[in-house]
């Protein structure tokens, strides 16, 4: 399996992911100009070369309305305040995040890491998500940063995301609300069920963006599995220390070539087939891998439904929360399985018929190609004939 590993000994913040990202790329630079090129409003990015305690890199410089900003120097400058000027709340987010240049794949993933961001602050404030508003300058550069690790996650095709115990740094950080501990009370709530300590660095070294990118796309913590490495990149920070301030990403084949997943079942027996089928719609919103039920019998022989999903690690807190708010269970049960997959990738396609895309997949001496539904549906449409008809008329040109 495709395996990315993120040593995060000097912590995690976004601009330091992205740019170990882009190093694994095999023209960093072109990469840059593909992120220039999805369009994020007033948000410019470049890759400059960086050398930390003899250890050569890169650094990622965002640039918002032309000048650059610090990750550290603004993430805790979240506000929840209504008088002040210029501030975004998540909807508005989520709305820019819509309007880019990417696949809707990256857009999902992007949109969930900030709704992470905004529930933290969230908590952290004692309001409604949607109460939060955002100081505008320093959300467009969380904005750039986690769209940039998406899109790269997403264009290096990897299969599993592997991180070592965080270190979060320690002492204090000076924030728009005063000077507050380090974690920040907003990466503590983040780093929620992920290994982390302080070390002696009295700096704030994982930012919440750092911290919900890790969250989001971590499917476990640990030491580095066994991998045949095919590139390493380090992702620099921009304070300097007497050890390296960088975060090292190592991309390789898992020696391991199946996947990690969880099983989460419950059974109720009083849900009419109308929620059950709603519950349904909202743990795929979440993020499952696959749900699906089963009738079944309960006690004193009443007929039942057996309610499963697939989801991994990470995912885990998310559906929980949606399978307890939208059925009327009040237990669950996890088994934790492997699952064998094929290397999956999308390819896009020129034919007279316009651009279409095709998932091929790979693995255990087979390979098997599919064009994508939508396309094949818009192509009949267009055509006025049926799906079979559409799908011959496509395969004559691939």
């Amino acid at each position: 399996m495709r395996t990315l590993y993120l040593d995060c000994g000097m912590g995690a913040a976004g601009d330091m992911l992205a740019a170990a990202l882009a190093e694994l790329s095999p023209d960093p630079q072109e990469t840059v100009r593909q992120l220039n090129a999805i369009g994020i409003p007033d948000v410019r990015f470049s890759l400059e070369p960086s050398v930390k305690c003899g250890i050569r890199g890169s650094h990622m410089h965002v640039h918002v309305h032309g000048t650059e900003e610090h990750e550290h120097m603004h993430e805790c400058e979240h506000e929840h305040h209504h008088e002040h000027h210029h501030h975004s709340s998540p909807d508005h987010i989520a709305h820019i995040i819509s309007d880019l240049t990417m696949p809707d794949e990256v857009k999902k993933d992007a949109i969930a890491v900030f709704d992470l961001l905004a529930e933290a602050e969230s908590h952290v404030h004692g309001v409604e998500v949607t109460d939060i508003h955002f100081h505008e300058v320093g959300t467009m550069d969380a904005v750039a940063d986690i769209v940039a690790v998406c899109y790269l996650l997403h264009a290096l095709n990897i299969g599993e995301v592997i991180a070592s115990a965080v270190n979060t740094g320690s002492g204090h950080v000076h924030c728009a609300h005063g000077i507050l501990p380090v974690p920040a009370p907003a990466t503590a709530y983040l780093l929620r069920g992920i290994p982390i300590y302080s070390g002696e660095i009295r700096s704030e070294l994982c930012t919440p963006t750092g911290a919900a990118l890790l969250k989001y796309f971590v499917t476990r913590f640990g030491e580095m599995p066994v991998l045949r490495t095919t590139a390493v990149g380090y992702g620099m920070g921009s304070k300097d220390f007497d050890i390296a301030n960088c975060l090292r990403a190592m991309l390789g084949e898992s020696a391991d070539e199946t996947d990690c997943v969880l099983e989460l079942l419950c059974n109720v027996d009083d849900m009419t087939g109308e929620a059950i089928g709603y519950a349904v719609k909202k743990l795929e919103e979440s993020g499952a891998l696959d749900v699906y039920t089963a009738p079944i019998y309960m006690k004193k022989n009443r007929p039942g439904t057996m309610i499963c999903v697939l989801c991994r690690p990470f995912d885990k807190e998310t559906v929980l929360s949606v399978l307890f708010q939208h059925t009327t269970t009040i237990g669950v049960r996890e088994n934790r399985m492997k699952r064998y997959t094929l290397d999956r990738r999308i390819e896009e396609k020129e034919t007279p018929y316009g651009t279409i895309r095709r998932k091929i997949s790979d693995g255990y001496g087979v390979q098997r190609i599919k064009i994508e539904a939508d396309d094949i549906q818009r192509i009949a449409d267009e055509q006025g004939c049926s799906l079979a008809d559409a799908v011959k008329l496509l395969e004559e040109h691939t």
